[in-house]
């Protein structure tokens, strides 16, 4: 039986700078900084990585939302380049700055994973937790969201794919969220804080890289902290035929 490779980030705090990149030391763990801002905290007790994103070095345009989000700005964990298919995880905490710098920021915060070293490419899944709980459906069917990047960005989906690539989920600002993704082939699944069942899938990731590696995501206006990541390779599993019929509902 093939062993499981497990990376767990245990976080402490040493800053350095090396590139052109700043990167964060997390005891025998190393993040690389792309386009956002962070350190380590002392955050209700225990310590985090904390991020936001860096209008500076990758500036946002409210009227050319489509070009300006779902960009390469994220922590990235050096010395993993080759995930493709396995379970990652972590817990986040979203708060939003204020004062805001855009209207319409709901505290954006998850995972990107397949980042090629350019970070030409990858596929993300993030929510929105400031429409998690709300009391209209609408805003809850898009707490989450899918994107590959660079030609499938959320704006471009939601216009081409309604509803296929966003969904609802129980998560909210200011609290921890356990986020567990499973990625197995073109097909990811999400589940949230210790569900038995997925919360969210994508039955055919859009992307044509499929190795690569993996980071920890905000946009415009969320504080993020995170803790706890462990990603853990798998080899390629064969779907179960356990499909139900659908095309008549």
């Amino acid at each position: 039986m093939k062993k499981y490779a497990v990376i767990a980030l245990m976080v402490t705090g040493t800053l350095s700078l090396s590139g052109q990149h700043k990167k964060l030391e997390l005891k025998k763990q190393t993040f690389e900084l792309h386009n956002v801002t962070g350190s380590i905290i002392k955050f209700q007790g225990k310590k985090v990585l904390k991020i936001e994103r860096d209008l500076e070095a990758l500036p946002f345009d409210m009227n050319n939302i489509e070009a300006t989000v779902d960009e390469p700005h994220y922590a990235r964990l050096v010395g993993l380049e080759d995930f493709e298919n396995g379970t990652i995880e972590v817990e986040m905490y979203s708060q939003l700055q204020d004062p805001a710098p855009y209207p319409g920021i709901a505290g954006f915060i998850g995972v990107y994973f397949r980042i090629v070293p350019d970070d030409s490419a990858f596929e993300g899944i993030y929510v929105r937790p400031k429409v998690g709980r709300v009391n209209n459906q609408q805003y809850r069917n898009h707490a989450v969201q899918y994107i590959s990047y660079p030609n499938a960005k959320f704006d471009m989906l939601r216009k081409s794919d309604p509803g296929k690539y966003e969904g609802s989920a129980p998560v909210a600002l200011k609290e921890w969220i356990k986020m567990r993704i499973e990625v197995n082939g073109d097909f990811a699944e999400m589940f949230i804080n210790d569900a038995k069942y997925s919360t969210f899938v994508v039955d055919k990731m859009l992307g044509k890289h499929t190795v690569g590696g993996v980071g920890l995501y905000v946009d415009i206006g969320t504080i993020g902290y995170f803790k706890n990541l462990k990603v853990t390779k798998r080899a390629y599993r064969a779907p179960k035929n356990e499909g139900v019929k659908v095309d008549d509902i």
